[in-house]
């Protein structure tokens, strides 16, 4: 696995002239402020496991957890730091953190998932709470899963606090829009980029890497508002049809028999082939490193999407950039998850309720809010300026500006 890490002090190096950031502030922004890591044992196995914080002056960390095979520290890390700089870009009261176990969950039971889920807790219990680090669900973890944590921390601590943790099922404190969030904080990005930069939709062929939960949702919400989607593709493989895809459908194959390759009135390609569809939209909504210097070259979208967290690398940025291929970056595409989760955070801790609608309005709001922040500025911005730099300058002034009023920095 490439070290992903590398890949964002490659970004803040290029980043360090153009914002005049000192070594003093680099240092700062690279350094994280904990990092917490175990070994949980369950029935006699042992899987490593992590909470990682990255940054708290604007607030309690705030992240989710992944259970996945290829979890490592360094993923960690990077995935803690972009949610820093999410956080801080669409203005919540939050840090950056992350948390992930290393296994493979479709090789578990649902006894085994609880199993690991607890003892997951056990072991981070300590530094998580609503007022510290506020995990969520990520990859391969769901409302279940956070359910099983949120009653193992409260059995731990002696008491409720629902707040501690988003992404509950509703019966449990959680809120009816979670699950869709990041998905419709995509969708109207997407819209809102459309109208930006023009394009019909009726003929706006999209590609769709990555069909869980968010890419899934996205892929409901973009062909039921009337775009063309032509491929999509889960971890096995992918499927093309230049006509157009019937979303309702794979979604009933996925479901059905687990893969979209199933799907009969398509075409089989790989997840590479994909991304070297001819298509107006690329969107990302797999897992970072997905587009690399080794595959970067084959790329054809006119613009991409980040859904997921880190999918292009560094090195495949500056190739995507001379070929002209716009890119809208993850720490403003995908923050429709954490807004959300903020919205169930602030329901906890007051005990008010707010209707679905009333928060599906203010996550518009504040997904176009953003949108328009970065985008005017980018359009302010000379040509070598791209919109991942401006969403990055905003975010990152942000939190420095919190480190030096705290008294952090000179």
């Amino acid at each position: 696995m490439n070290n992903t890490f590398d890949s964002i002090l490659k970004r803040l190096k290029i980043l360090q002239p153009l914002m005049n950031l000192t070594d003093d502030q680099v240092k700062l922004l690279t350094t994280h402020k904990k990092i917490s890591q175990a070994e949980l044992e369950v029935n006699g196995e042992k899987y490593p496991a992590w909470r990682i914080m990255h940054n708290d002056a604007l607030g309690p960390g705030k992240g989710g957890i992944r259970f996945h095979p290829e979890v490592s520290e360094d993923e960690i890390k990077c995935l803690s730091f972009w949610m820093s700089l999410k956080n801080a870009l669409v203005g919540l009261p939050f840090g950056g953190a992350k948390g992930g176990v290393r296994f493979n969950p479709k090789e578990k039971n649902k006894d085994e998932l609880e199993q690991i889920s607890r003892a997951y807790i056990d072991a981070f219990y300590k530094v998580l709470g609503e007022t510290k680090d506020i995990p969520a669900p990520d990859v391969y973890t769901n409302e279940q899963v956070i359910a099983w944590m949120l009653d193992e921390y409260e059995k731990k601590v002696g008491y409720h606090e629902p707040g501690m943790i988003t992404g509950k099922p509703v019966e449990i404190g959680g809120s009816p829009m979670r699950k869709e969030a990041t998905a419709q904080g995509g969708f109207i990005i997407i819209e809102q980029a459309i109208k930006a930069f023009g394009g019909d939709k009726n003929n706006f062929s999209i590609a769709i890497q990555g069909f869980g939960n968010v890419g899934l949702n996205l892929a409901k919400m973009l062909y039921g508002a009337g775009f063309k989607i032509v491929s999509v593709s889960d971890s096995q493989a992918g499927i093309f049809n230049p006509k157009g895809l019937d979303i309702n459908q794979v979604i009933a194959v996925k479901e059905d028999k687990g893969r979209v390759a199933e799907y009969p009135e398509a075409e089989k390609i790989s997840n590479q082939e994909l991304l070297g569809l001819e298509v107006d939209l690329l969107v990302l909504a797999a897992l970072e490193n997905q587009i690399t210097e080794e595959n970067v070259s084959r790329v054809k979208a006119k613009k991409i999407i980040e859904v997921a967290n880190g999918p292009i690398t560094s090195e495949a940025d500056a190739v995507l950039k001379e070929k002209d291929i716009l890119v809208i970056p993850d720490i403003l595409a995908n923050a429709g998850g954490v807004v959300a989760s903020f919205f169930e955070w602030t329901q906890n801790r007051t005990g008010g309720i707010c209707p679905p609608e009333h928060l599906k309005k203010k996550l518009e709001f504040m997904m176009k809010d953003s949108w328009n922040r970065v985008y005017t500025l980018f359009q302010e911005n000379d040509e070598n300026i791209d919109l991942r730099t401006v969403a990055w300058t905003v975010a990152i002034e942000r939190i420095l500006a919190a480190e030096k009023w705290r008294g952090h920095l000179k």
